[in-house]
């Protein structure tokens, strides 16, 4: 017990002092930042440019003191672009105009803008010319075009995605291979989707931009809940439907608007089938549900009728005098 309140009294002190160790190496770097710019490194800068110390491409080259310089000026700007993109994420994670998902995917599009940006200043201020990297820039389209193509085209999708506002988190959504769930986060990658057995799978956002993708709660919530029914040769056909309508309007979970149908489709061999479509206000609630209970009380309502439902059967006719004479075979 000892050793293990000493480890976290120890955790816990290297927490409180390392904001102060941080601050300490940002104003030293600011301070190497501001003698150099006043000329009080001058010495240094000369010993550091010597040619032992330097690399040559062309007409481009490369000192010690120019790498040491990136790496000051490299550490101050990015440690300002940090903390402006907290300051803008804690703003844009707290902003009430947009879900949680869109929040995080804005918050990750925000901070990747920042550190290019910071990227660009960086090189101007240590005097690089860009004209030089366009060779690294060539490569990295390369790169691009092939080992990063899925992942440029996630991130694309995710932007889309966000723009477009067309799947959000607690939507509920079905898949073009039947997967159905509700959307539990978003990101710039993928999109994470809880089906109904609890399994969570990832699904890349080119996926959903370019796939087809049903979304049961994009512009309302409600859900049609479909029952087929064979109703059997003689019954009454009108008391039928009556019966089947009397049982969707009775279920608590459906609503007037609109109100349930039941049709006539077919005459099938062994029934006569109907169609009832009624529809509930929460399909997130499930339809399953309101479709079994609405099945028995339709099995209810029959039975108290007398209308039943049939199973499949076939008459057999035997004509008279039409049975089959199997000569025997001639003796040789």
């Amino acid at each position: 017990m000892t050793q293990e309140s000493d480890t976290i009294e120890d955790k816990q002190a290297q927490s409180r002092f390392r904001p102060f160790i941080l601050w300490a190496l940002f104003l030293g770097l600011c301070a190497i930042l501001v003698a150099g710019v006043a000329g009080w490194l001058d010495p240094v800068e000369r010993a550091l440019s010597d040619e032992r110390l330097s690399f040559s491409t062309g007409d481009f080259t490369i000192t010690a003191y120019m790498v040491a310089r990136v790496i000051v000026v490299l550490a101050l700007v990015y440690w300002m672009a940090a903390v402006v993109a907290g300051v803008l994420d804690t703003r844009i994670r707290h902003a009430k105009a947009f879900k949680s998902g869109t929040r995080s995917l804005i918050a990750q599009i925000v901070r990747i803008a920042i550190y290019i940006i910071a990227g660009l200043i960086t090189l101007d201020v240590v005097g690089l010319d860009l004209t030089a990297l366009t060779v690294f820039g060539g490569a990295l389209g390369i790169g691009l075009g092939f080992g990063l193509q899925k992942i440029a085209s996630n991130f694309i999708s995710g932007i889309i995605l966000m723009v477009e506002r067309s799947v959000e988190e607690d939507d509920l959504v079905e898949l073009a291979d039947g997967t159905t769930g509700f959307v539990r986060r978003t990101s710039a990658r993928y999109v994470l989707l809880e089906t109904f057995d609890g399994k969570d799978i990832l699904i890349p956002n080119e996926e959903l931009i370019t796939g087809r993708v049903i979304n049961w709660t994009l512009t309302n919530s409600r859900g049609r809940v479909e029952i087929k029914v064979g109703v059997a040769y003689g019954s009454d056909l009108h008391l039928a439907q009556s019966l089947m309508l009397d049982a969707a309007k009775a279920h608590p979970l459906c609503i007037e608007d609109p109100a349930p149908v039941c049709v006539l489709r077919t005459f099938g061999d062994s029934a006569i089938d109907f169609t009832l479509w009624f529809w509930v206000a929460d399909v997130t609630k499930g339809r399953m549900g309101p479709q079994s209970e609405v099945m028995f009380a339709i099995v209810d309502l029959f039975e108290k009728h007398g209308v039943r439902i049939p199973f499949p059967q076939r008459d057999l006719h035997i004509m008279p005098g039409a049975t089959n004479a199997i000569e025997p075979e001639a003796r040789s």
